[in-house]
């Protein structure tokens, strides 16, 4: 594989939840952002791990990239609404988020699905409106303190008969 290519993605494995919660840790806190120390603190202290962390992930269909035998991001999808969306810092601009969420919609099709939406972070609302998804609405969050600016976003399906 070429070096712009050599991740491969999968669904996520039976024990690798808090693998995930690290790479949304790293990407969250070590990765390029629009919110202060202070907001990406209250956003994620840690790295999610434990039995109510894999719980969550469970209950979604999560889609992992993974190279040299490592998850290097991961997307995740209930229903229309894609929760979860994060690549480890150097990772990002490589083609991982975008092979994620190609994948993601192509099963959201396969299920019937008509439309997705998102609460997209200011870092992802450019990755989001460029698959495009259109802001319905924006909003804050409260954590710990702290208001962490995001938007409603959501893309129709062209579902195909």
């Amino acid at each position: 594989m070429d070096e712009a290519t050599e991740f491969v993605l999968r669904d996520m494995i039976a024990g690798e939840a808090d693998a995930l919660g690290r790479v949304m840790f790293r990407a969250i806190r070590e990765g390029p952002s629009a919110y202060t120390e202070a907001q990406r603190i209250a956003w994620c202290a840690a790295p999610h791990a434990g039995d109510g962390w894999a719980w969550k992930l469970a209950a979604q269909d999560v889609v992992v990239a993974e190279a040299h035998g490592a998850p290097v991001g991961f997307i995740t999808r209930q229903g229309a609404y894609v929760d979860l969306a994060f690549v480890v810092p150097e990772w990002q601009g490589r083609g991982v988020f975008s092979a994620l969420y190609s994948r993601t919609e192509a099963d959201a099709l396969a299920a019937g699905q008509h439309r997705l939406w998102v609460h997209a972070s200011l870092i992802a609302q450019p990755a989001f409106a460029a698959r495009g998804f259109r802001v319905s609405r924006r909003e804050a969050v409260h954590r710990a303190g702290e208001a962490l600016e995001r938007a409603e976003m959501e893309k129709s399906l062209a579902v195909l008969t």
